[in-house]
């Protein structure tokens, strides 16, 4: 610091000095040195095997923008699998769902080349509430009747009846070869026997799974899946356009009671090679995460049969099988003896013990009628009706119209099962009956008395995931079920462009460069009489919706052809249109009607009964509707004179 002369106050230096200042005692106390030549070669030496800083960052993100590119073709490859299909640009396959879209069951689909045809599954529904003395409902055959010369073989998916229900009433028109595993050709066996078709079991063939079969020019391999009903497969349908592939009804079940888990591996594969379209099962496309597996249902039944006291009477759908073993397996542990009533019930039980399926010891069943000579917590029974089915044993145990069993108040009931949609009015009215009768029920109120059957979304995209279709056409299910699935199946990378949302009948055809609908088929549904096993034309259904709905009017009438009047008073009786006490009122307005429609009626209606009958039904149809708003079933008959 510098020290002021005058004052004595101390001053800064400037930066200046204080750096002329450092320079100057360095250059004072460093010493000069010779140059060492082999030092300076060393370095040299060193500089020119190190590259420089600026190289080597280049040469770093040069080789960074290689992986990531590299990288980038290979997950592009992998997730795009479909890109190695078009082989054979001009191949064309046809996909026409004629039933299972736009509700639940009755599932059949045709696959068609130019030269061959395969029908995957066919399947029955139920009918809604107003359709009055139908039990089943079959699909319209129309289009398999256009096609019958190509149609090679059925195939079929699964076992459960919106699968396999409609079969016979196929078969009694025409017979295809019918290609599935052994426990769907056992319960068709079954079927067969029922409608009288025993000779047509000729046209069976067992299949072996993951083995490829020829059928026509189309290959079928049939893959395992898990679901609600023992051995159920999808389907990898190879045609020169491409492989489509069907999931059929499915879950994806880790610890299935068999231990035959979901065969992944093929789905994986197939998906490696390219899939060009896949058809999966919506059925429980709202519900996200996964669902549980049919094993949780054991832990439930085991804590219900431990603290039963009485008997325990368990119904669930007569094709879960692997439910019913678990239920009898706990009753077994629990020292009851097993009886099984109903017929469908009792008929699949045992075809899959017979065929090995499930291994039980017949001696622990016992017939209804012995029921009653054990202690009732040494009794479990098994039995239909979880649908709440007039006919099945349930419903006549819980209104005291069976023959053998009657509903106590020391009685466990399990409903292990969930409505179908449209069977909820059917079930409530089950439920009603056994819980007035005093006994305890378990149904919904167990949260895991029941899983279903069928995929939540989680495995929905592991499905669409491991086959990385290029098409996508969700299937089995209401229109908000498919279109549910179509929003995961974007999720996952399908293009929303190789989507479709089908309805029955459109026919969509399918190539390597697209996908798009040609046409529309005749699709709807035949009515059919299950006590009868016969089919209930659609105008008799349709007859019985307009009583049901309005009424019936007869009416009785002598008329003069000559005199061109009525010879007495007319005979008019009404069901279901006026109340008892407005009958006879209702007669006589009638009676005033018929008497001036005779009187006005054209000359050549007296040369014509049925003319006349005819137009007397249309006036009185007019007539009552302007007084009453209905449209009752009016049955005119006219006597000439």
């Amino acid at each position: 610091m510098e020290q002021n002369k005058t004052d004595g106050t101390v001053t800064k230096p400037t930066k200046q000095k204080v750096q002329n200042g450092a320079k100057n005692s360095q250059n004072a106390q460093r010493q000069p040195k010779k140059p060492n030549p082999n030092r300076q070669n060393r370095k040299r030496k060193s500089a020119k095997n190190q590259p420089s800083v600026i190289d080597g960052n280049e040469k770093w993100q040069k080789d960074m923008q290689l992986a990531i590119e590299a990288n980038h073709k290979i997950h592009k490859d992998r997730l795009e699998r479909f890109s190695n299909i078009g082989q054979n640009g001009n191949a064309k396959v046809r996909i026409t769902p004629l039933g299972g879209l736009g509700e639940i069951g009755g599932n059949i689909t045709v696959i068609e080349t130019d030269t061959s045809a395969i029908i995957v599954d066919v399947g029955m529904s139920f009918p809604t509430d107003d359709m009055h003395g139908v039990d089943i409902l079959i699909p319209d055959f129309t289009y398999l009747r256009q096609i019958k010369k190509k149609i090679k073989a059925i195939v079929i998916t699964h076992a459960h009846e919106d699968h396999i229900g409609a079969v016979a009433y196929l078969f009694k028109e025409m017979q295809f070869p019918i290609y599935a595993t052994p426990l769907p050709l056992g319960m068709l066996s079954n079927k067969f026997e029922e409608h009288g078709l025993k000779q047509f079991r000729k046209f069976f063939r067992p299949v072996h799974k993951r083995k490829v079969y020829q059928i026509g020019d189309i290959k079928v391999e049939w893959m395992h899946i898990t679901h609600s009903i023992i051995d159920a497969s999808s389907l990898a349908i190879t045609t020169a356009a491409g492989t489509i592939i069907h999931t059929g009804d499915f879950k994806i079940d880790h610890t299935p009671i068999d231990g035959y888990v979901t065969d992944l591996n093929r789905f994986a594969e197939y998906g490696e090679k390219g899939v060009l379209c896949l058809l999966s099962d919506s059925t429980n496309s709202h519900k996200e995460g996964i669902t549980r597996s049919e094993s949780t249902v054991g832990r439930t039944f085991d804590y219900i049969f431990s603290k039963s006291k009485g008997r325990v009477i368990m119904s669930t759908f007569s094709s879960n099988i692997h439910r019913v073993y678990q239920a009898i397996s706990y009753g077994l542990k629990y020292n009851r003896k097993v009886c099984v009533i109903g017929r469908s019930m009792e008929r699949n039980l045992f075809t899959a013990i017979d065929l090995g399926y499930i291994d039980l010891d017949k001696s622990i069943f016992i017939d209804p009628h012995e029921v009653n000579k054990h202690n009732d917590k040494e009794v479990l029974i098994v039995t239909t009706g979880s649908q709440g089915e007039t006919m099945a044993a349930l419903y006549r145990m819980a209104t005291d119209e069976h023959r053998h069993i009657k509903i106590k108040t020391s009685d466990q009931i399990i409903i292990s099962a969930k409505a179908i949609p449209g069977n909820e009015g059917s079930v409530s009215k089950v439920l009603n009956f056994l819980i007035k009768s005093g006994a305890s029920v378990a149904y919904q109120d167990f949260s895991e008395i029941h899983v279903s059957g069928h995929a939540a979304q989680e495995e929905q995209k592991l499905i669409l995931r491991l086959v990385k279709p290029k098409f996508f056409l969700p299937v089995h299910g209401e229109f908000n079920h498919i279109a549910r699935h179509k929003e995961t199946a974007i999720k996952c990378g399908v293009n929303p462009k190789n989507i479709v949302l089908m309805s029955d009948g459109d026919q969509i055809e399918v190539c390597s460069k697209y996908m798009k609908k040609v046409k529309s088929v005749k699709t709807g549904k035949v009515f059919v009489d299950n006590q009868a096993n016969e089919k209930i034309a659609n105008d008799v259904v349709i007859d019985r919706q307009r009583m049901a709905d309005a009424g019936l009017v007869m009416v009785v009438a002598q008329v003069n052809v000559n005199e061109q009047k009525l010879v007495s008073k007319p005979r008019v009786v009404s069901y279901g249109l006026v109340s008892d006490k407005d009958d006879r009122r209702f007669s006589t307005e009638m009676e005033g009607v018929i008497d001036q429609f005779t009187i006005n009626a054209k000359k050549e209606l007296f040369q014509n009964k049925k003319a006349l009958e005819n137009e007397l039904r249309q006036v009185l149809r007019k007539h009552i509707y302007r007084r009453m708003k209905k449209y009752p079933t009016i049955v005119p008959t006219i006597f000439m004179m």
